[in-house]
């Protein structure tokens, strides 16, 4: 196990032994999730901000639109909060005050830097596509120049980062357990569903391998 370098604004505070400060821990939540959120202030104005991510050995990219204003304050002097949250399951305690949910979290802090480099902005383009659906990339018509132009990139580094981890069944108060009230953890997980093809698939080929459940494809 590889450990994160430990701050105090990354220490968990509260119910520290929900902490998880190896890297590859976290890595594993960065790669199953799709969604993240962007904090960040602006003139004293808070801004949380959702948007898609992908991850690239130690840092993670985030792009879109030249004309964000999030990205542009992002890639001045602004410094950055970014999470991502799985939902795992809803804890049904005996007690209202012990209902919780199972989750994994991350949150790194720091500061992005603009991609400046084509090279490295299409690489980043291909972590994102790939990220969205395995092997996608290779099936595409890849950014043309004019795309790229248009297109920010900004890279934050996963120097500072930490997890927070919940799982397992409720903990109720000792006498509660005597209650006769059901208790238990109701589980949660993201499903895809079968793919719906554009109308204007007038020339597509079949169905991509990686789009059919129970097909594993290495991209």
């Amino acid at each position: 196990m590889s450990e994160t370098t430990l701050t105090p604004r990354t220490q968990v505070r509260r119910l520290p032994k929900r902490g998880v400060y190896d890297r590859d821990a976290i890595n594993a939540i960065l790669d199953e999730g799709f969604l993240c959120h962007l904090g960040f202030s602006v003139d004293g104005q808070p801004y949380v901000i959702p948007t898609g991510y992908a991850r690239s050995g130690e840092q993670v990219y985030i792009h879109g639109s030249a004309a964000s204003r999030m990205l542009r304050e992002l890639i001045s002097t602004v410094p950055m909060c970014f999470t991502v949250t799985l939902l795992d399951g809803l804890v049904l305690a005996r007690a209202a005050f012990h209902h919780s949910m199972n989750y994994r979290s991350v949150v790194v802090l720091g500061q992005a830097r603009q991609v400046h480099d084509a090279d490295e902005k299409t690489e980043a383009l291909r972590c994102f596509t790939n990220h969205v659906l395995s092997g996608r990339w290779d099936d595409v018509r890849l950014p043309n120049a004019q795309e790229l132009k248009a297109t920010h990139v900004i890279a934050l580094p996963l120097n500072e980062a930490s997890a927070k981890v919940r799982s397992g069944p409720p903990i109720d108060d000792e006498p509660d357990y005597e209650l006769d009230i059901w208790a238990g953890v109701v589980p949660l997980r993201q499903v895809a569903g079968d793919p719906i093809p554009d109308v204007r698939n007038h020339t597509a080929g079949p169905v991509p391998k990686y789009l059919i459940p129970g097909v594993s494809v290495t991209g």
